[in-house]
């Protein structure tokens, strides 16, 4: 049995989610937030047996996509941020962060 950890942007959330309920697949939504832009994810907990992991990761990969975003850069820390005029930059977001892990024992009561 494994464990699957996806962080997905909020954006693909509930496109993932469908298709997981589609696919026989229960997963357990957490709200959860990135570290550098601060903005939305959603981490998916997916419990399953071995055999079905490689199809676990095609819905992932097929419902997450990565796109271009424009976004206001963090002023600096320290210094003077009077004088800091903050451009607009072009990152690359969404997609999925994926986790397999191994499950030495599984309960359900």
């Amino acid at each position: 049995m494994k464990l699957i950890l996806a962080v997905v942007q909020d954006q693909d959330s509930n496109r993932l989610s469908n298709a997981l309920v589609d696919n026989n697949f229960r997963a357990t939504k957490l709200a959860t937030t990135g570290g550098f832009l601060k903005s939305g994810n959603t981490t998916f907990m997916i419990g399953t047996e071995d055999i079905r992991v490689e199809k676990a990761l095609q819905i992932i990969k097929d419902n997450c996509k990565s796109r271009d975003q424009m976004v206001a850069p963090v002023s600096p820390m320290g210094g003077n941020a009077d004088s800091y005029v903050p451009f607009p930059v072009e990152v690359e977001v969404g997609g999925a962060t994926v986790f397999v892990l191994p499950v030495e024992q599984f309960h359900h009561f």
